[in-house]
């Protein structure tokens, strides 16, 4: 076994992991998923999640928050970036198996439409011979790292750059359509707003920043018949010129992708922290993590 994993072992039935799960008795845990690419493994931590913590609806969190009813100790609230189609058709019957509230926090633009993520078509347009002057030779996962620091405006730039010099057309993604946000909500699952095209706000102008959120609210309140009172922070950096926007617009919770656990009732409405997870996260780490060990130990490293 790699070193890594017998720490892990070690770590996730140490006295310390023991530790942090009682701590977690005061604590909120939001766990930031994206899509379900192991719904075995997914099946798994919901079953550890049903033995070990109580699992939380977005109004249970928004009532806490408001003043209304506590948390119930080892609290956590399940969330999905992006509005992947494997939350639908993978997720769901788990999730509902298990009796298990979330929320899906969807990007407008791509709404009935069979458009990628911009950064799945970056990696795909890369692995394709698609090349920038402005990058150098980077491989496909370091090339939508060195975009994401970009200015949004010269991001754009090289993704056009990317789609003119690849062999191949971009791949084709299926998303979700407008009539199955309503079918999530019935099913559980609170949709929020995740901006209309995804960029990270603190590379965009005052006007895009500004604008990724209010055109994504008016198309969500459209699809869901109901305005969304929930935001989660593209790539998870949190931006204020978007905290404005989301007060005036009367947003209720906004959240971060930190890793980090939040208090019991979260201090700051719009900034509550997420913990970082997958479908296939190891059961070790997978625990490690919703106690709080891991993320400590991350952050004790000086990681971000």
């Amino acid at each position: 076994m790699p070193i890594r994993g017998s720490l892990e072992l070690f770590l996730r039935w140490s006295p310390l992991q023991m530790a942090f799960m009682v701590q977690a008795v005061r604590r909120l845990a939001v766990l930031a998923y994206h899509g379900i690419d192991d719904p075995a493994s997914f099946r798994r931590q919901l079953g550890w999640l049903a033995r070990s913590m109580h699992p939380v609806s977005m109004d249970d969190v928004l009532q806490a928050m408001a003043g209304g009813r506590p948390l119930p100790a080892r609290a956590v609230l399940l969330t999905f970036d992006d509005g992947h189609r494997s939350l639908l058709e993978a997720g769901l019957p788990l999730l509902r198996e298990r009796g298990f509230p979330a929320a899906v926090f969807v990007i407008g633009g791509v709404l009935d439409t069979d458009q990628p993520f911009w950064w799945t078509e970056t990696e795909q347009l890369v692995r394709q011979g698609g090349r920038s002057g402005r990058l150098g030779d980077l491989d496909p996962a370091a090339t939508v790292r060195r975009l994401k620091q970009l200015p949004d405006r010269e991001r754009l730039e090289v993704l056009e750059e990317l789609r003119a010099t690849a062999e191949g057309p971009p791949p084709r993604t299926p998303q979700l359509r407008r009539d199955e946000l309503p079918l999530l909500e019935a099913a559980g699952v609170t949709v929020g707003n995740h901006t209309v095209t995804h960029p990270c706000l603190p590379r965009c102008d005052d006007a895009k920043a500004v604008a990724e959120v209010e055109t994504a609210h008016r198309l969500l309140g459209d699809a869901l018949g109901h305005e969304p009172r929930t935001f989660a922070y593209p790539n998870g950096d949190w931006d204020g010129r978007a905290e404005e926007a989301l007060a005036g617009a009367g947003y209720e919770a906004a959240f971060l992708f930190d890793h980090r656990a939040n208090p019991a009732t979260p201090r700051h409405p719009l900034r509550i922290s997420r913990l970082r997870v997958n479908s296939t996260t190891s059961p070790g780490r997978f625990a490690m993590i919703v106690s709080g060990l891991h993320p400590a130990l991350h952050h004790a490293r000086g990681r971000s």
